[in-house]
């Protein structure tokens, strides 16, 4: 009888818990279809969202949410390193060992974060902690980056692109992203950027609908 391949794994690494959505949930939901492993690595609780309420309720809240969003698009349960928000780069070592920890485990055939380009500092803090592991593990892992917050991406405009076509599961995506019913504001605010990066990213692939990423290792 012949052996059973192995399934792909894809590891994505994000700084708060709704970030791996808004960035790459239609590519997370299209991956996971086609019976890959796709595991979430998210740095915080995002427990500063709401500074009216206790950091533990607010945590708990976001950690529900960012479950159930990895559930619907078909993502393993997510990984949450516990780390304080703004914090990332003073507790960058401990960060460091345990993404280390998870690829040598996972052994991913693609790692995928935040933008060198993204104005959010931990966003940023993210990704120069992730390049930093990438180089200092010797993965063989492809590292590609993703958009949230930054519409212009000037540093790397001439890094190759890859395009995932994400037309059929664009409303997995929308779905996941309606799970986060505790950040209706930023929601609201980038919704309109999921869609018409969705439509404009199909355009240039020639697809209805895709998720651009740059590669960066």
């Amino acid at each position: 009888m012949a052996e059973r391949k192995s399934r792909e794994n894809i590891v994505v690494i994000c700084a708060h818990p709704d970030d791996q959505v808004f960035g790459a949930g239609g590519t997370i939901a299209k991956y996971a279809a086609e019976e890959k492993n796709v595991y979430t690595i998210v740095f915080s609780y995002g427990e500063s969202s709401h500074p009216w309420l206790k950091k533990r309720v607010t945590a708990e809240m976001r950690k529900k949410e960012c479950i159930e969003a990895n559930k619907v698009l078909g993502g393993k349960k997510p990984v949450f390193l516990g780390m304080d928000e703004t914090k990332f780069k003073e507790d960058s070592e401990s960060a460091k060992q345990a993404i280390i920890r998870f690829l040598k485990s996972k052994k991913p055939s693609k790692v995928f974060t935040h933008s060198i380009d993204d104005p959010h500092p931990d966003h940023k803090a993210v990704y120069d902690i992730v390049m930093e592991t990438a180089e200092s593990s010797g993965t063989k892992a492809d590292v590609y980056v993703f958009d949230v917050w930054n519409p212009v991406n000037l540093r790397k405009r001439h890094a190759p692109k890859m395009y995932v076509n994400t037309t059929a599961t664009f409303g997995k995506k929308i779905e996941a992203l309606n799970c986060f019913k505790s950040q209706i504001i930023s929601l609201i605010a980038l919704i309109t950027s999921v869609y018409a990066g969705a439509f404009l990213n199909g355009l240039h692939s020639g697809t209805m609908l895709a998720e651009v990423f740059y590669k960066a290792k």
